[in-house]
């Protein structure tokens, strides 16, 4: 039995990321207090980042470019770079203003600016010691769920697994729909069938109880109408959240380890490789997969094909490697004999039809 701790403090609704000067306003001592944002650099010199209390004396600000994953290697450098622009000086905030990828990195920053090490010394589960700095999330897209997890999404040279911490948990989160205006039509599907995939792994999983069920359950029915019916942004934001919440409180299953893979080796980012991943998954989401592949019909969205086609044995082996090295999800999708049911014979066999 764990006790959950989810995140403290949320604001809802169209132009809320107003509200983000009143809510630093409260963490700040003094006039010297200041804040370090981390912002998709899609927004750049765009009207949003305009909208933001930065100031710019003391504030720092770092423009992420999202389409890589997060990476311990950019972690670390990151960390170091704002100990030397700050003097050392720790932020009373680390704001985290775009998609799932700088999200996690502002949750990576948060944890590394408190604790000792690099952030590949914290990949894994209840590693981070040390609270980290206060933290506020401002997605501009939704799915990914990583403005209420306790996971931050981390590859290292190795692997791919995040920290999983309580101290990963955003204190304060700002969910303003009219943010979304600028989404991709594919990025926006990947995204919303990140939260999609979240839900049915839940729900199959054995690691789950009525809270997570009943979480699970309306976030699935809420990103189904967005996706099947009207988009809707309200919507998916609060699919994003309670798919979120869900997970926190049981686990992924088979789709996401298989992803890690095509992440660490070939480069995919978290959706796509969701999606990749579950497209081949019929045998054990029958349903879910045709309702998939039904949305991207709708939305005229095509996967990338045969993309392992012609992957050395050796990357094929750190794919297998990679996915069997998620325990606790696979655990959750087939129980504790996992390792007998979904071995690295069959890890290889769904590869290689992607």
């Amino acid at each position: 039995m764990r006790n959950f701790k989810n995140v403290h403090h949320y604001i809802f609704g169209r132009d809320s990321i107003q509200e983000l000067e009143n809510v630093l306003k409260e963490k700040y001592q003094n006039d010297n207090s200041f804040s370090v944002y981390l912002i998709d650099i899609f927004f750049k010199d765009k009207d949003l980042t305009k909208k933001l209390p930065i100031k710019q004396k003391s504030d720092i600000v770092v423009y992420v470019d999202s389409k890589d994953e997060p990476h311990a290697d950019y972690i670390n450098t990151l960390v170091k770079e704002i100990k030397v622009q700050s003097k050392r000086i720790l932020p009373a905030a680390v704001i985290g203003i775009g998609g799932g990828t700088t999200m996690d990195i502002a949750k990576c920053l948060s944890i590394l600016l408190t604790n000792p090490g690099k952030a590949e010394d914290y990949q894994g589960w209840d590693l981070v010691k040390n609270p980290a700095i206060y933290k506020i999330a401002i997605p501009t897209i939704s799915g990914t769920g990583s403005e209420v997890t306790r996971t931050a999404v981390l590859t290292s040279k190795i692997q791919k697994l995040g920290i999983n911490s309580d101290y990963s948990i955003y204190d304060q989160i700002i969910l303003d729909p009219n943010l979304m205006k600028t989404v991709p039509k594919d990025q926006f599907v990947y995204t919303a069938m990140d939260c999609y995939i979240h839900c049915v792994e839940s729900l199959r999983g054995n690691i789950i109880d009525e809270l997570s069920q009943a979480f699970a359950e309306k976030s699935l029915e809420l990103v189904r109408d967005t996706l099947l019916g009207e988009t809707n942004p309200e919507k998916l934001m609060v699919a994003s959240y309670f798919g979120g919440l869900a997970v926190a409180n049981s686990n992924v299953g088979i789709c996401h380890p298989l992803s890690y893979g095509l992440s660490l080796v070939l480069g995919y980012h978290h959706g796509i490789a969701n999606c990749i991943a579950f497209n081949q998954l019929d045998e054990y989401y029958t349903k879910e997969v045709k309702e998939f592949r039904k949305i991207l019909k709708k939305f005229d969205v095509s996967l990338p094909r045969y993309i392992t086609k012609r992957v050395s044995q050796d990357k094929i082996d750190k794919m297998i490697s990679a996915t069997l090295r998620n325990e606790k999800p696979l655990c959750n999708a087939f129980g504790e004999n996992w390792r007998d049911i979904f071995t690295a014979e069959k890890v290889k066999q769904i590869l290689l039809r992607m």
